[in-house]
C-alpha cells in the first residue's frame, strides 16, 4: 500500500551526519516512512543504519550516482504519494511535516513545497541553500527570500508566510511523486547543484506551482558534500546553470541572455581567481566547456512550452554589486 509521505535521505560516506541528525528525523516524523538511499558508501554508514536505526529502510545503489542520479535511482524503490527529499545534514523540528501536507491539500496544482531553512550553526539566520524560498532573475541567477548571493538575512519573522516561489531547495524538498516522475526526475547529467532549480523550472513550464511555508522549520548545516570554497562546486554551478537556461528559457530571449551570461562569467572567473585562487578561475572555463558538451542532450530535453514571465527580479547582479 502506498504511503502518504516518505522522508528520503541520500547518503554517501556520511556516517557522522546520519548519527547526528537521523534521531531528530525519527523523533518528529511519526506519520512518515524513513528511507536512506546509500550511494555506494565505503565507510560504515550501512552498518550503522542496520545496528542503530532498524526502523529506517535502506536502499543501496550500486555506485555513486551523485545527488541527481542517486535520488533518481533510489526513489524508484519508494512507494509514496509525497517524497521529502532531505539532506543528511538537516535537523528537523517538531511539527515540520503537517503544515506542508496541509498546504498540499489546498491546491492540487502545487507540485513542490519548501519549509523555512535556517542555519544550524547560526540559528538566528537563514541558511544559504534555500532560506525562505528560491527565486530567479531575468539572467538566470538564483537567489532566495532571505539570501541574495552571499548576503544572508537574520530571521525576524519577515518570512513566516505561505507563498508561491520559483524553486524549492533540494536540502529539504517536498514533492508529489507523480509530478517528480512526470518530469523524469532530476537531470542526472547535473550530478549535483541546481538540479532542483531545473526540476522546479520544468514543473512551472508544465503549469505546476512551487510553494514555501514558514510554518515548518528545519536547520541545515550546509557544505556537507562540497563547501562554498570548492572549485568543483564552482564548476558544477556554472555548467549546470547554463544548461538549465538553455533547457528552460523561451527561445526569443535565450540567445541574448546566454551571450550576456557568458560575458559575466568571464568577469566572474577573474573575481573568483583573485578571491579563491586559480582553480576557481579554471573552474569557470571548465564549466563553459561542460555546458558545450551538454548542448545536444539539453536541446533534446527542452519542453514544448517555456513560460515567458519566469523571473521575479531584473538585473539582480547589477543592482546588488554596483548599487
Amino acid at each position: 500500500m502506498k504511503s502518504k509521505i516518505a522522508v528520503v535521505i541520500l547518503n554517501w560516506n556520511g556516517k557522522s551526519w546520519l548519527e547526528k541528525f537521523l534521531p531528530s528525523v525519527l523523533k518528529y516524523s511519526d506519520d512518515a516512512e524513513i528511507y536512506v538511499i546509500d550511494n555506494a558508501s565505503t565507510d560504515e554508514s550501512v552498518e550503522i543504519l542496520r545496528k542503530y536505526f532498524p526502523s529506517v529502510k535502506i536502499i543501496i545503489n550500486d555506485k555513486n550516482y551523485g545527488f541527481a542520479g542517486g535520488y533518481n535511482e533510489g526513489l524508484k524503490h519508494v512507494d509514496a504519494e509525497i517524497y521529502c527529499i532531505l539532506n543528511s545534514d538537516v535537523e528537523v523540528t517538531d511539527n515540520w511535516i503537517l503544515p506542508v501536507l496541509n498546504l498540499f491539500e489546498t491546491n492540487s496544482s502545487i507540485a513542490a513545497i519548501q519549509p523555512k531553512i535556517l542555519s544550524y550553526n547560526n540559528r538566528e539566520y537563514f541558511e544559504f541553500a534555500g532560506a525562505a524560498g528560491g527565486l530567479i532573475d531575468n539572467l538566470g541567477y538564483p537567489y532566495c527570500r532571505g539570501r541574495i548571493f552571499d548576503d544572508v538575512e537574520k530571521d525576524l519573522g519577515q518570512y513566516n508566510d505561505e507563498t508561491e516561489i520559483f524553486w524549492a531547495s533540494g536540502c529539504c524538498l517536498f514533492i508529489r511523486s507523480e509530478d517528480f516522475w512526470e518530469q523524469k526526475g532530476f537531470d542526472e547529467r547535473f550530478f549535483a547543484h541546481q538540479e532542483e532549480i531545473d526540476l522546479c523550472w520544468r514543473l512551472i513550464n508544465s503549469g505546476k506551482k512551487i510553494f514555501y511555508t514558514g510554518k515548518s522549520e528545519v536547520y541545515h548545516v550546509g557544505g556537507g558534500t562540497l563547501n562554498k570554497q570548492s572549485a568543483q562546486k564552482t564548476f558544477l554551478n556554472i555548467r549546470n546553470n547554463l544548461s538549465m537556461m538553455l533547457k528552460n528559457l523561451p527561445f526569443p530571449k535565450l540567445i541574448g541572455i546566454l551571450f550576456l551570461r557568458m560575458l559575466l562569467d568571464g568577469i566572474a572567473s577573474v573575481y573568483f581567481g583573485l578571491k579563491n585562487g586559480f582553480p576557481h578561475f579554471w573552474a569557470v572555463a571548465r564549466g563553459h566547456y561542460g555546458f558545450y558538451t551538454h548542448i545536444p542532450g539539453t536541446l533534446k530535453r527542452r519542453q514544448k512550452f517555456q513560460k515567458e514571465n519566469y523571473y521575479q527580479s531584473k538585473w539582480l547582479i547589477f543592482k546588488h554589486f554596483l548599487k
